[in-house]
């Protein structure tokens, strides 16, 4: 693998973009179609400067950068057997110049990177909200997928501290709880102006919620059309499969 490590329970798959690979765990937290649909819904430039929050295994900063929307990307991550592999994964596709995968929590974000130094911020956070359900035992999961007692006010605070005025903040969160995290937004400076549902069947109700909201924006919600994954045959609608590239990447997870 050029020089890049896979260690134990860890396995190598292929992105399916741009000729890009990525390490993922093999029982531990692996990135789902809720990124995808993220790295989709996306506006960024292509000369913008992305923070990713939260990055997990680092799957973020690559559909970004294989889509043309970025050019330089600092990712975020409290673990940090996540965050070394995910730096292995960057190297990996020799996008060091392109790509800084930072150890440390979100709210460090203001002194490592510097207030109003960044276009664009996206998210894929923990879904699971302080004390609604049990941890998973296995810490790497359980920090994965449950918020700090705090839920996510700290990232929106941090988040506004670094973008940018007009700077975008980008994030997917589950449908039934949106109102929260927008009223949560506005609180921290940023204002929701896109919203994209996202619906598992057109007889069921939304799942996911991909919100955009804008630092120092006007209160002027934009809601796009719903995004629908399956249709009635039980395949993926023509709109699912145009953001996976027809059919060319697979979901992992």
């Amino acid at each position: 693998m050029t020089g890049v490590a896979l260690l134990e329970g860890e396995r190598l798959d292929d992105l399916q973009l741009c000729g890009m690979k990525i390490l993922q765990k093999e029982k531990g937290f692996r990135f789902g179609m809720d990124a995808v649909l993220l790295a989709d819904f996306v506006r960024a430039h292509r000369g913008d400067t992305v923070a990713d929050f939260g990055t997990g295994t680092g799957v973020l900063p690559l559909l970004l950068y294989g889509r043309g929307k970025g050019q330089r990307f600092i990712a975020l991550e409290l673990q940090a057997d996540m965050a070394d592999m995910a730096g292995r994964t960057v190297r990996l596709n020799h996008l060091e110049e392109t790509v800084q995968v930072l150890s440390a929590p979100v709210e460090d974000a203001p002194s490592l990177l510097g207030r109003a130094s960044v276009d664009t911020v996206v998210c894929n956070p923990p879904y699971g909200s302080p004390g609604s359900t049990l941890r998973n035992p296995d810490e790497t999961r359980a920090l994965s997928r449950h918020q700090g007692e705090e839920g996510l006010t700290p990232w929106y605070r941090a988040a506004s501290a670094i973008l940018k005025d007009h700077g975008r903040f980008a994030m997917v969160y589950p449908a039934p709880r949106m109102l929260e995290a927008m009223r949560q937004l506005e609180d921290a400076g940023l204002t929701p102006k896109r919203l994209r549902l996202v619906y598992p069947r057109v007889s069921k109700s939304p799942n996911l919620a991909l919100i955009e909201a804008v630092k120092g924006g006007k209160p002027l919600l934009q809601p796009e059309p719903p995004l629908i994954v399956f249709d009635g045959e039980g395949a993926w609608t023509p709109e699912l499969r145009r953001i996976y590239g027809l059919d060319q990447a697979a979901v992992t997870g």
